[in-house]
Formats: C-alpha cells, sequence, structure tokens
C-alpha cells in the first residue's frame, strides 16, 4: 500500500507543480516518445536476463505493491510451530520426525499451520534440515554449515531480479536522451517552418529526457529499492529459522532455542518476550507421545512454556 501511495505521491507532485506553473498537460502526452523510452527498457531486459530471472523480477515488482509478507505475526507463529516441533521432538525422540519431515502435509504438526504448508520454499528449508537430525549424518556445525549456504544461494537469486531493475533504472536516462536526441533530429528537418510547429517538435524532444528521468528516480529505482528491502527481511526470516533449528541440535532447550530465534528478529519486526511466551501457552499444542504397547494419541494437547 506504501508503494502505491509513494508513487502517486511522486506524479501528483510532478503534474501538479507542472499544472501550476499553468503548463499544457497535453503537451506531456507523446506516444511517439514513451514507445522510445518504454520499448527500448523492455529489449534491455529481453537481451540482458534469461527468462527465469525476468519471471522473478515480474513477480517482485508485482509484491512491492501488496502487504509484507514476513510481519511480527508471522515470526511469532513460526515460532510457535517450532517450539511445537522440538517439544515433540524432546519427548518422543528425535527419530519420531521422520514421518512428519518426510510428508509435511499429512504431519500432526504442520496440519496446523498452512499458511506455512503453502509456503513450500520456507516448508522445505525447515523439514530438510530436520531430516537431517532425524537420519543423524551430521554435526550442529556442519548442519549450521549447511543452512549458511542454503541462505546465501537463495539470497543470491533474489538479488538478481534486483539488480535486473536497477540495471533498468540506470538506463532510463540515457534512453530518454537518446529519445530527445531524436527529437531534435526531427526539429531540425521542420526548421524554416512555422515556430509553432518547431516549438511543439521541440517540447516533444524534451518530453522523452523527461520521462527517462521521472521513470528512473520517481518509479523503477525505489520499486528495485523496496524490493531488495523486501528480499533482505526474507533472508532475515530463514536466518531466525536457522537459529532455532540449530540451537536445538546444539543441546538448547525448546524455549531456548525459540528464544535464541526471537533475540535474532530484527527489532522492528521483533516480538517480545512476554507476547511469545501468551503465544506458546496459550496456542502452542504438542502431540502426545504415545506409551510403549499404546497406540498414539490422535489429538495435540496444549503444553505451557
Amino acid at each position: 500500500m506504501l508503494a502505491v501511495l509513494g508513487i502517486v505521491t511522486v506524479f501528483l507532485a510532478v503534474f501538479g507543480g507542472f499544472l501550476l506553473e499553468k503548463g499544457n498537460p497535453w503537451v506531456l502526452f507523446q506516444p511517439a516518445e514513451l514507445l522510445i523510452v518504454g520499448g527500448a527498457a523492455l529489449g534491455i531486459v529481453l537481451v540482458a536476463n534469461p527468462p527465469a530471472v525476468i519471471r522473478s523480477m515480474i513477480r517482485g515488482v508485482a509484491a512491492t505493491f501488496r502487504s509484507a509478507g514476513r510481519t511480527r505475526e508471522v515470526f511469532l507463529v513460526h515460532m510457535r510451530m517450532l517450539y511445537e516441533v522440538f517439544m515433540y521432538s524432546q519427548r518422543a525422540g528425535i527419530m519420531q520426525l521422520e514421518e512428519d519431515v518426510d510428508r509435511p502435509s499429512d504431519s500432526r504438526l504442520f496440519t496446523n499451520y498452512p499458511a506455512f504448508l503453502a509456503d513450500r520454499q520456507a516448508c522445505n528449508f525447515v523439514c530438510d534440515s530436520l531430516r537431517m537430525l532425524v537420519l543423524g549424518v551430521t554435526t550442529p556445525n556442519e548442519l549450521d554449515q549447511l543452512l549458511d549456504l542454503d541462505i546465501e544461494v537463495q539470497r543470491r537469486g533474489r538479488h538478481e531480479p534486483v539488480g535486473a531493475l536497477s540495471a533498468v533504472a540506470d538506463a532510463l536516462p540515457g534512453l530518454g536522451i537518446v529519445a530527445a536526441v531524436l527529437g531534435v533530429v526531427i526539429t531540425m528537418g521542420a526548421i524554416g517552418g512555422a515556430p509553432e510547429t518547431v516549438g511543439e517538435k521541440v517540447a516533444a524532444a524534451l518530453v522523452g529526457t523527461f520521462l527517462g528521468i521521472l521513470l528512473c528516480y520517481g518509479v523503477v529505482g525505489p520499486i528495485a529499492a523496496r524490493l531488495e528491502h523486501l528480499h533482505e527481511t526474507e533472508a532475515q526470516f530463514y536466518q531466525v529459522l536457522r537459529v532455532a533449528i540449530v540451537s536445538f541440535a546444539r543441546g538448547a532447550s525448546p524455549i531456548l532455542a525459540v528464544e535464541y530465534a526471537r533475540r535474532s528478529i530484527p527489532e522492528e519486526l521483533r516480538p517480545s518476550f512476554s507476547e511469545m511466551e501468551i503465544s506458546i501457552r496459550r496456542e502452542a499444542k504438542v502431540p502426545s507421545v504415545a506409551k510403549p504397547g499404546e497406540p498414539e494419541a490422535s489429538h495435540a494437547e496444549s503444553q505451557p512454556a
């Protein structure tokens, strides 16, 4: 919402000021100049980027106009979910998580969190990490390095559409100059004609430069900056998951592991300890562990922190 408001503010300020100076808005309506600047920018995107990056760039631009995906509540819910996983693992044994991480959509631990299951990347990150503990093929330090590698690969992948948008923003002023030069060429061909005609062609040429600069600093550049911020928040989200999982693997209690995770959340998104404790006490549901010779209970039970 803020992105939409910001872009609307930019255009209102620019065109409002133009109108206050008694400018004719129809002079700025130059489809040919827009075609030169916009079409050339599109061509740059197609030449410089593979299809996967172009698709990521389109999804990223759309994401900048939606509400932030990783809010304080999202962090709180995921910490509660990890607490439930850690508590169940501590009671039943880490080997009992095998079916849960292999089929998370059927797991009693994860089915209470449909948003987590719908987020395939986060679901795979958590389940694949827990699978390493279930298999017993890694030490906590090796698991830490593995998760760090995964996060870094994801970070590089998210940076590609940001870099592509930034490259387009950097090119737009130059494309505006190209449109202006072409307009000047046309103007020079009209020298000797009526002054009104020459003036219109000069105005049209200058509109090309205006469009390039406005789109660069008023639209594409800010969108690229916002997308980079969203991707950085996404990377921080995975760092929080990593801290919790590695802390538990190193022997921390479930509540201490999620406290490590809470402390790694950026301050503007970090829930307080009281919020986390209340959420765990009131809403955490850890599946009961069957005693030897008894069938496993089908219902989860609320657990205090």
